[in-house]
């Protein structure tokens, strides 16, 4: 069965890597990360690891919570969130 592209345009092995490498740039543990999402621990368990792909809502919520961080007053946190805006959504990179 292949990976179907979920709005975002990225397929689901990415998707989960992506929620990943957000939630830990962040600094966050998968249950802080799941409460600011309004979700659970284990869904935000499950999207990581590739046995489930996040509904249309939430992606909205975590292409918004990273195009928030590209405008981040902390440098760091704002070259972070671009590069890894450029690595899973380079057709979606907010230009400058």
């Amino acid at each position: 069965m292949a990976f179907h592209q979920d709005y975002l345009g990225i397929e689901q092995p990415a998707v989960g890597q992506l929620i990943r490498e957000l939630r830990q740039t962040l600094k966050l543990t998968q249950e802080k990360f799941a409460a600011q999402l309004g979700v659970s621990f284990p869904t935000i368990n499950c999207w990581e690891n590739g046995h489930a792909t996040p509904s249309p809502l939430a992606l909205k919520q975590i292409e918004t919570l990273l195009n928030q961080l590209t405008e981040s007053p902390d440098e760091l946190l704002r070259e972070r969130s671009e590069t890894i805006q450029g690595k899973y959504l380079p057709s979606r990179k907010l230009k400058a």
